[in-house]
């Protein structure tokens, strides 16, 4: 397994513009409005920092939550009544939509049992904006996601305990990517940290027949979310708390399991050596022949930045591309990095307080091995089961 550098390799020491957090909290997520991009900050603030686009100059501070925040996100639109929210989650067993004009909260959804809050660690808005979903903590005995409809945000619609068996740490519900065939409906992906990568249908209430595909990672899954190939079909990725990374079909069959820090460069005059997962991107459009829109973003210890691509995931052998590194512009672990490819800026936020906006032009058209040519009808999950399958290495601190 290898990584090579693209031919329109480009590095980058110089973020265009930098600030930083007040009180020397860690960038825990980043999220972009069409007005201004959000910040998520750790405790004890736990706020959410708005900033301008131009000059990300700190415009409004939101109140956040009162516990740690675990999701910060954009939803195109919820119950037809706010467009373009931010979407938020919190240990304090609340959801929040909020309105970024006026800085208060537009809806707030609780997660409580008995009258005792439970910590939700992730959130998503349905694509038709209709349906939130939130995922607990373990309490005692029981996981859950549950399900709203913001249009009646006084209790959730439906309660579903018994697809995840531990703390359930990402949620994604399908949209289709541009190109897509139509909705396969509306599913929602989920992960935990029992291992356990589900599929579900979101808008049946009765949970044993809700219940769609499940893979099993054998692994705590740190983070999940979807992917496509250049006619819209869906597949799936996760990635572990010990650095594993995996890909798998529409039905949840494992295609791949690599450790990301695997893949490496070195040579004179170019080193990369991925330490963890910052997280991952779906492109406007597959880059290059790449027969799949997913893009990693992958951190070292150092605080560099590099994107990383796999041309396709059906062959084992295809090497992976470095695209482009961002260094020297933090200091120690990058948590969070979003790509605005309308705006061509790539914002990364670390534990070092700062929030960089660097340069991020598309990379370049590459022709690798393994490609799948473009208007192939060829779906590149069709693989042999023999995938390589790395040793789990220790959980990164």
């Amino acid at each position: 397994m290898s990584l090579i550098d693209a031919p329109s390799f480009k590095s980058s020491s110089s973020p265009v513009r930098s600030t930083s957090l007040p009180a020397g909290a860690y960038v825990l997520s980043i999220a972009s409005t069409p007005s201004f991009y959000a910040a998520s900050a750790s405790s004890p603030s736990n706020a959410i920092h708005l900033f301008d686009k131009a000059r990300l100059q700190t415009v409004q501070t939101l109140a956040g939550h009162e516990s740690a925040i675990t999701t910060l996100r954009t939803v195109h639109n919820v119950a037809n009544a706010v467009n373009n929210a931010l979407l938020s989650s919190g240990k304090d067993g609340s959801v929040k939509v909020w309105d970024e004009r006026s800085g208060s909260v537009a809806l707030r959804l609780t997660a409580s049992t008995a009258g005792t809050a439970q910590g939700l660690l992730s959130c998503d808005a349905s694509a038709d904006g209709m349906t939130i979903a939130a995922g607990t903590e373990l309490q005692g005995e029981d996981a859950s996601i549950l399900y709203w409809d913001p249009r009646s945000p006084a209790a959730p619609l439906r309660v579903h305990s018994s697809t995840h068996s531990d703390d359930i740490t990402a949620l994604h519900f399908f949209r289709p990517a541009a190109s897509s065939a139509p909705s396969p409906g509306n599913i929602l992906l989920s992960a935990s940290s029992d291992g356990l990568l589900c599929t579900s249908n979101a808008d049946e209430a009765d949970e044993d027949e809700a219940g769609l595909h499940v893979g099993n990672f054998g692994c705590s899954i740190a983070q999940a979310g979807w992917l496509h190939d250049r006619a819209g079909r869906p597949a799936a990725w996760a990635s572990s708390d010990m650095e594993t990374f995996s890909v798998w079909t529409t039905e949840l069959d494992r295609v791949q399991d690599v450790d990301i820090r695997q893949p490496s460069v070195h040579r004179q005059d170019l080193t990369w050596v991925t330490d963890y997962l910052i997280g991952c991107h779906n492109a406007s459009s597959p880059i290059g022949d790449a027969d799949n829109d997913l893009c990693l973003f992958a951190g070292s210890n150092e605080g560099d930045i590099a994107l990383i691509t796999r041309p396709t995931f059906s062959d084992p052998s295809a090497p992976w591309l470095l695209h482009k590194t961002w260094t020297t512009g933090h200091v120690g672990i990058v948590r969070a990095a979003l790509w605005d490819e309308r705006n061509n800026v790539l914002l990364t936020g670390g534990e070092d307080s700062k929030l960089n906006a660097w340069v991020a032009e598309q990379p370049e058209p590459v022709t690798s091995p393994g490609k799948v040519k473009r208007g192939s009808t060829a779906d590149p999950m069709d693989v042999d089961e023999d995938a390589d399958i790395s040793a789990r290495k220790k959980r990164r601190a």
